[in-house]
C-alpha cells in the first residue's frame, strides 16, 4: 500500500511537470506565431513549435491513465470499490526520514515474517524428532484397572519377558521391521532441511538489507545529479530565448533546450519516487523501522 501510494504521488508530480511544460511550449508557440504574423519569423518555426507542443501534450493522457490505474490498484488493496484516492502532501513536500544510522543490530531481522516462519519450522521439526524418539517406547499399560502396576509394566525388567523379544506383539515398537528407525531418520533429515532453509532465509534477509541500503545511497546521489541537470537546462532555456530575441540563436536552439528540459524533469520526478520506494523496501527488509520496539509508518493519504 505504501509503495503504491508513493507511486501515485510520483505520477501526480509527473503530471504536474507535463502541464508546466505544456504551458511553456504554448508560450513559445504563441511567441513564434506573433513573430510570423508580424513578418519577422517563418512558418517553419511555427509548425516546429506546434509539433513540440503536441508531443508534450500527448504525454498527459498517458500519465492520467496510469494515475487512474494506480488509484484502482490502491482501492483494491484497501478493500474498496475502484475510486479516486485522496491525497495528503505532494511528493516534494514529503519528509524523508533521516539516513539509516550505522551499527544497526541484526536482531531487527528477527521481526521479518519470513525469518519468523523459517524459525518456527525449525522448532516444529525439532519437536517432531522428539516425537519420533518417543515412539521407540514400548506401548504397554502402566497401570492395572485398580491403579496398581500392570502386568506388562512388571514384565519390562524381566529378561524372560517377550516384550523385548523379536517375536513380540505389535505393541512393542522396537521390532517393527525398522520402520520407526526409518521414521526417526526421516524426521532428523527434515529438521536438517528446515535448519538449512532458516540459514538461507537469514542470508536472504541480510542480502535484502544490503541491497536496499546501497540503493538508497545511489538514489540520493542520482537525485543530486538530476537536480543539477534540471537547473542547468532551465538556465539553458532562458539563455536560448534571450539569444533568439537578439538574433544570436536560431529557433531550433530554443526548441531543443525546451525538449531536453521535459524528460530531465520527468527523470528527477522518478528518482524522487524511487527514493521513497526504496525507503518502503528498507522498512520491509528490516521487518519494520530501524529501532527495536518502534515502527515507522508511511504518511497517511
Amino acid at each position: 500500500v505504501a509503495g503504491s501510494y508513493f507511486d501515485l504521488l510520483g505520477l501526480d508530480l509527473e503530471l504536474q511537470v507535463a502541464h508546466q511544460n505544456v504551458e511553456s511550449f504554448e508560450e513559445t508557440l504563441d511567441y513564434f506565431t506573433r513573430r510570423y504574423e508580424g513578418g519577422a519569423g517563418s512558418r517553419l518555426q511555427v509548425t516546429r513549435a506546434d509539433a513540440a507542443l503536441a508531443q508534450v501534450t500527448a504525454s498527459i493522457p498517458e500519465i492520467e491513465t496510469r494515475i487512474t490505474a494506480k488509484e484502482n490498484e490502491l482501492s483494491v488493496l484497501l478493500g474498496r470499490p475502484p475510486a479516486g484516492i485522496p491525497r495528503g502532501s505532494s511528493l516534494v513536500e514529503q519528509t524523508m526520514p533521516p539516513q539509516t544510522p550505522a551499527g544497526l543490530p541484526s536482531a531487527l531481522l528477527e521481526r521479518r515474517p519470513d525469518v519468523r516462519a523459517a524459525e518456527q519450522r525449525v522448532v516444529e521439526a525439532n519437536a517432531l524428532v522428539g516425537v519420533a524418539v518417543a515412539s521407540f517406547l514400548p506401548r504397554i499399560g502402566l497401570t492395572a484397572f485398580w491403579g496398581g502396576a500392570s502386568t506388562e509394566l512388571s514384565q519390562v525388567a524381566d529378561p524372560r519377558s517377550r516384550i523385548w523379544s523379536y517375536g513380540a506383539s505389535l505393541t512393542a515398537p522396537l521390532f517393527q521391521g525398522g520402520r520407526l528407525l526409518a521414521e526417526r531418520r526421516a524426521q532428523i533429515a527434515f529438521w536438517e532441511e528446515t535448519v538449512a532453509d532458516y540459514q538461507l532465509t537469514v542470508l536472504g534477509a541480510f542480502a535484502d538489507v544490503a541491497t536496499v541500503l546501497d540503493l538508497r545511497q545511489n538514489l540520493a546521489e542520482a537525485r543530486v545529479e538530476r537536480r543539477r541537470e534540471v537547473d542547468a537546462l532551465v538556465e539553458s532555456v532562458r539563455l536560448s530565448l534571450i539569444r533568439y530575441e537578439r538574433g544570436l540563436a536560431s529557433y531550433y536552439e530554443v526548441l531543443e533546450a525546451q525538449q531536453q528540459l521535459f524528460p530531465a524533469q520527468i527523470g528527477l520526478a522518478r528518482v524522487r519516487t524511487d527514493e521513497f520506494l526504496a525507503l518502503v523496501a528498507l522498512y520491509r527488509a528490516l521487518g519494520g523501522g530501524w529501532q527495536l520496539g518502534t515502527t515507522w509508518m508511511p504518511p497517511r493519504p
